[in-house]
């Protein structure tokens, strides 16, 4: 297998913790440089990277394979065409972009340069998810009927691992939280049914004050496979919500699926009952390094290994530009109901 080369732009929560991850996986993968933000330079020092100055430098090199892109969700598009130009497969931090139409861009530009395009969504990562995706394959709760999945968060911060997002996504350019949080939902309902996105409604408000766009959402989805599905997502809560950080719930003719992304997975039926089949282990704490730990860092590990695989050409499960395509207009889609009134259909 080729060991794959990273370039990583930005440095930030989501930069430091791919470039954990690539260190980590040393046989495969190494880290060359990192752009992007103040703290690039002692994170590239940290690392055993190089620091590289501008964006462009970083996108030339001829000693890089492929690209993380970990910047505020508005500077994806440069960034990644920039990476797609000069060669580079790409892995996006969700969401993809903020417009469908630069998703396409992307898309298509990757197809003509025979590049990779991947997206981070770490929850295919962790032991839950795979778990009920597995059980849904296997028929244990029969056709899927309904579906749910809440991700409710304080404004403030989220743990305490530093370098929160609490200036840019308060700015228009970052559209808001549905953006941010709800695509990890749609890629877990996706990717455990198989099913799509077909229609969307929502309603969308801002309650924080001083916040200039939405941070909270509440939404219907229709999917092809004929299951309905409830959203609820928000940053406006007051404090830790047990449970709801990234909750999905799916209910089948012949038994559920109860998952906490950060806790326990449960399933009921019938003939057993109610009962615990696996629990992922915490991730969160009040030390900011255990980010940095096992714990969290198993799904980043296995999702930058799986990317490696789709680049060379072997089985992979990390998710595809057109997976975060799908999860974003979903997204963007209850914005437009919200705005005009009426179900959109994708």
């Amino acid at each position: 297998m080729k060991k794959i080369r990273f370039g990583i732009t930005g440095s930030g929560y989501m930069g430091r913790t791919h470039a954990e991850a690539i260190k980590n996986l040393s046989s495969t993968a190494e880290l060359v440089a990192i752009w992007g933000g103040t703290r690039a330079a002692g994170l590239a020092q940290s690392c055993g990277a190089a620091h590289e100055p501008t964006l462009e430098g970083l996108m030339k090199r001829k000693d890089i394979d492929a690209v993380v892109i970990t910047t505020p969700h508005h500077c994806h598009i440069k960034e990644v065409m920039l990476a797609l130009e000069g060669g580079k497969h790409v892995l996006i931090e969700k969401p993809m972009a903020t417009k469908v139409e630069d998703c396409d861009q992307m898309l298509a530009t990757a197809a003509k340069h025979g590049l990779v395009t991947g997206v981070a969504h770490n929850l295919r990562f962790r032991i839950n998810l795979p778990i009920m995706r597995d059980r849904i394959r296997a028929g244990e709760i029969g056709s899927i009927q309904s579906m749910h999945f809440s991700m409710i968060r304080q404004m403030a911060n989220v743990g305490n691992f530093g370098g929160n997002k609490t200036g840019w996504v308060n700015q228009p350019e970052a559209i808001g939280f549905v953006i941010d949080g709800l695509p990890h939902g749609i890629d877990a309902m996706r990717w455990a049914t198989g099913a799509n996105v077909r229609r969307v409604a929502g309603f969308c408000r801002t309650y924080t004050p001083g916040r200039a766009i939405e941070d909270t959402t509440v939404g219907i989805l229709e999917f092809d496979n004929g299951a309905i599905c409830s959203v609820h997502t928000t940053q406006a809560s007051h404090g830790f919500f047990a449970g709801e950080m990234a909750r999905v719930i799916i209910n089948g003719s012949k038994g559920s699926l109860d998952m906490d992304g950060f806790g326990d997975l449960h399933q009921t039926d019938r003939e057993k009952g109610w009962r615990r089949i696996s629990t992922q282990p915490p991730v969160m704490a009040d030390d900011p390094e255990s980010a940095y730990k096992i714990g969290r860092m198993l799904a980043f590990n296995n999702q930058i290994q799986s990317f490696i695989d789709r680049v060379n050409g072997k089985p992979s499960e990390v998710a595809t530009g057109a997976d975060g395509r799908a999860g974003l207009a979903a997204c963007l889609g209850m914005l437009t109901s919200n705005a005009e009134n009426r179900i959109v259909t994708l």
